[in-house]
């Protein structure tokens, strides 16, 4: 049989008899001490900015597709073998410069035979315009017939109608052997060869080669329907609308241009309609195929509080600020937006120019809480 140690029974008695004083020395301290003070709030620091006021404009923004402001595919008028090729692909040309010439001699050699032929019929009207007026003075003294000058009358007007048969063959031939020199219809830049020197074109055939004018040059973008009725508005007062172009992004150097052409329609699978601005293009940075951003100012409006977009925060009620007061506490305020310009929103209501409002840091903001502006949007340390 095991025997228990001597050592157990007093070793349990000697617990039993600290346990309790041990539980009252560990409530003394929190019944006897005073009551620990609430925290105050921590101090928040954010980023500010301030409101301004500025005159600014009413835009409209939207993606920009860049047209050729007019676009020709050159044809030959006239068939045979192309003889010579005056440009270069690519190349800009004048209206008016030489483009291609078709070998010109079968055009040359008919217009030869149209003018033969027109100055032997020349020769047979003039006879019998003669002997119809000799026979006209003998029908007078009854010397000849009426039916024999009725008979020479009518062969001198047959002459005649020869004649200016003849005439318009000569024209005819005159223009088919100018078609073999075609030339540049517009100023602008020339396209990829089609058809090269040495082959056989037939009339209205196949395009030869296609040129876009460039400089003025369009630019199509598309705007919902529903701010139609404000560019009519707009337009209707005789203003020009002012659109702009940034090419690649580029902000600080747009390309600027004038309203030319609302669609007339509204186009039902999107709810858009089209417009079209006409740019100078003199620099030729716009080209055609090229998707710019576009920018249609339709007012402007004067002396606008502005704040920067950053701080406009939304809520289930609507847009709302952090406004920051004297004592470096913010101020919850709903506020009335209106457009965006320049990464800054005008604010109709709720805010006055000069006024400090929070940009960075409103999620662990509430009405009445502490701050410190760590930095202004500008970059400065505070």
């Amino acid at each position: 049989m095991n025997r228990k140690s001597p050592r157990e029974p007093r070793t349990l008695k000697m617990i039993a008899l600290f346990l309790p004083l041990a539980l009252i020395l560990g409530v003394m301290p929190a019944c006897s001490g005073k009551p620990r003070q609430a925290q105050p709030n921590p101090v928040v620091p954010v980023i500010a900015g301030s409101s301004i006021q500025k005159t600014i404009p009413v835009l409209l923004n939207a993606i920009g597709n860049v047209e050729a402001y007019s676009t020709v595919s050159v044809k030959s008028l006239a068939g045979g073998q192309l003889m010579k090729v005056y440009f270069r692909e690519g190349q800009f040309v004048k209206k008016g410069s030489l483009l291609f010439r078709i070998d010109p001699r079968p055009f040359q050699a008919a217009l030869r035979q149209a003018e033969a032929n027109l100055a032997r019929d020349m020769a047979v009207a003039k006879n019998a315009r003669e002997d119809a007026n000799r026979y006209a003075f003998l029908v007078q003294k009854d010397y000849v017939a009426k039916e024999q000058y009725d008979q020479l009358a009518a062969n001198a007007a047959s002459s005649e109608a020869v004649v200016q048969a003849d005439k318009a063959l000569v024209e005819n031939s005159r223009l088919q052997l100018a078609y073999c020199t075609i030339q540049s219809p517009i100023d602008g830049k020339t396209g990829s060869l089609q058809v090269h020197e040495g082959n056989i074109v037939k009339a209205n055939d196949v395009t030869l080669l296609t040129i876009q004018q460039i400089t003025p040059v369009n630019v199509t973008f598309a705007i919902p329907e529903q701010l139609l009725a404000e560019v009519q508005k707009y337009m209707a007062k005789g203003k020009k609308l002012r659109v702009k172009a940034f090419v690649n992004g580029d902000t600080e150097h747009p390309e600027e241009g004038v309203l030319t052409f609302v669609d007339n329609k509204v186009d039902t699978a999107t709810g858009t309609i089209m417009l079209k601005g006409t740019f100078a293009n003199r620099d030729m940075r716009l080209w055609p195929g090229q998707y710019d951003n576009i920018t249609l100012e339709l007012t402007t409006m004067p002396n606008a509080t502005l704040v920067p977009s950053q701080a406009v925060q939304a809520s289930q009620k609507g847009s709302y600020i952090y406004v920051i007061k004297p004592d470096m506490t913010v101020q919850y305020r709903e506020v009335s937006t209106g457009p965006s310009y320049e990464g800054y929103t005008v604010i109709t209501n709720g805010v006055a120019p000069g006024e400090s409002v929070v940009t960075d840091g409103q999620m662990r903001l509430m009405p009445g809480a502490k701050v410190q502006m760590r930095q202004s949007l500008d970059g400065a340390a505070k």
